[in-house]
């Protein structure tokens, strides 16, 4: 249990010293580190890449990976995955949560730097919800598989990237935004995954009791 723990409050001091370093004294304020990044993506903005980073964004969206979820997590417990399907599902869940939550509390304003090239989120910006729930989504599918391919795990891990970058390319998240959330997102998921299977032993099917790693 206590690496479960201490997964989880590392998750959590990411995001309060993210929290810390974006917003001092509560005055929440762009860093050198932010300037830059928008910058860098502000100049990458093309006719080419708006229409993939427009389209990449949604991948991250609730409302996308909620219903792919749902669907996905039934269709496992058809085949008898019950543990796995409640992991994938409190996986997404609770980095949506936590990152709403997180929103709340540190109140950062969106950027400002340059236009948006979408309609401005309403929320808050700090940290990504986008990207803690893309983030979260990828990594519960690669360690719910007994044995993910190769193909598998290098499109989740571009699938996240791409997302990210779209939210920074759309100047409507920090990259403080982006990177907070991917590192608390991965320790949640990698907590949750302990918790539900850190004791099982290795090399037995999962439906038994045991999952193979």
């Amino acid at each position: 249990m206590r690496p479960v723990i201490a997964c989880w409050l590392l998750g959590i001091a990411i995001l309060a010293g993210g929290a810390w370093i974006v917003c001092p004294n509560g005055q929440c304020g762009m860093t050198e580190a932010d300037r830059i990044g928008l910058t860098w993506a502000h100049a990458l903005r093309s006719s080419m890449l708006d229409p993939l980073m427009h389209a990449a964004t949604w991948l991250g969206s609730l409302k996308l990976l909620l219903p792919t979820f749902l669907v996905g997590t039934w269709l496992v417990c058809l085949r008898g995955g019950r543990r796995e399907a409640v992991f994938l599902a409190t996986a997404l869940l609770g980095s949506a949560a936590l990152s709403h939550l997180a929103k709340l509390w540190v109140a950062r304003p969106r950027p400002e730097l340059y236009a948006a090239s979408v309609v401005m989120p309403e929320d808050w910006s700090y940290p990504s919800a986008h990207t803690m729930q893309v983030t979260a989504a990828g990594l519960a599918l690669v360690l719910a598989s007994r044995r993910p391919h190769r193909g598998l795990a290098l499109l989740l891990v571009t699938i996240v990237l791409l997302v990210s970058l779209s939210r920074i390319y759309l100047q409507v998240h920090f990259p403080s935004d982006v990177i907070a959330g991917m590192l608390a997102a991965a320790c949640w998921v990698v907590g949750l995954f302990m918790l539900m299977f850190g004791r099982i032993q290795p090399g037995k099917d999962s439906n038994n009791g045991n999952i193979t790693r």
